[in-house]
């Protein structure tokens, strides 16, 4: 590996997560879920942040951007959404990339839970950052986009490599299993997610994921299987109905 990733959780089910290039000890922060839990973290590490990069601008993931700025001077990279909430000092899209020392982030376009929702992928330490596109066991509630959009979002994810680590910025596990259970009877599922409810048990996280296992056992990611005979973007959007509806 090139880069640190510490990880720590925040708010009431958030991740934060600043990864430092190893190379040269610059630093970036991945959304800014709490700007005092981020900047709390910096110093106990004694690290410089160089960069905020956001997936999206929702403001438990951009809320934090001003006050780090400020307290910082980083410069801010992002999708152009975030400045619904506040500036960015460089826009990405997909296709883009973004340099922290020498660690390099490709942008992946992941729109779906909102339009122009982005990830950051570091193809030679095989990292992930994917916001709240794709989810231990789930994905994003789609509310701005359409099931088509976020099913092209997550067929990009799922080409990555299947031992690439997936830093998704939510614990929600525990509840996507219970659904998960509720859709799909595969054994594979079965032992994982009896392994997550004991896990969570333990207060231990279930991030980072990887892409194989989310390919073997999600059931957003397995929609075609689970439904067949429908296009793969209906039965993806058919899962994302029944989760939104349910109350276990």
């Amino acid at each position: 590996m090139s880069v640190t990733i510490h990880q720590f959780p925040c708010l009431s089910d958030n991740y934060g997560f600043l990864v430092r290039d190893d190379a040269t000890g610059l630093a970036a922060c991945i959304d800014t879920p709490d700007a005092d839990a981020i900047l709390a973290e910096l110093a106990k590490l004694g690290w410089k942040l160089d960069l905020i990069l956001n997936t999206h601008w929702h403001p438990d993931h951009a809320g934090g951007n001003a006050a780090i700025k400020a307290a910082t001077g980083c410069t801010v990279v992002g999708p152009a959404e975030v400045e619904r909430l506040s500036p960015v000092d460089r826009k990405v899209a997909g296709g883009d990339s973004v340099k922290l020392g020498e660690t390099s982030f490709e942008v992946i376009e992941s729109g779906g839970h909102t339009l122009g929702h982005i990830a950051f992928y570091d193809a030679a330490d095989q990292v992930a950052f994917v916001g709240d596109t794709l989810f231990a066991l789930g994905c994003g509630r789609l509310f701005e986009g359409t099931p088509a959009q976020m099913w092209d979002s997550l067929s990009r994810l799922t080409a990555l490599p299947d031992q690439t680590a997936v830093y998704c910025a939510h614990e929600y596990t525990a509840s996507n299993a219970r659904f998960a259970l509720s859709v799909d009877a595969s054994p594979q599922l079965k032992a994982r997610t009896e392994a997550i409810f004991a896990a969570r048990e333990r207060g231990e996280w279930t991030v980072p994921t990887t892409i194989g296992l989310e390919k073997a056992t999600n059931p957003f990611l397995r929609a075609p299987v689970l439904k067949p005979g429908m296009a793969p973007h209906e039965a993806f959007g058919a899962v994302r109905a029944a989760k939104d509806a349910f109350k276990g």
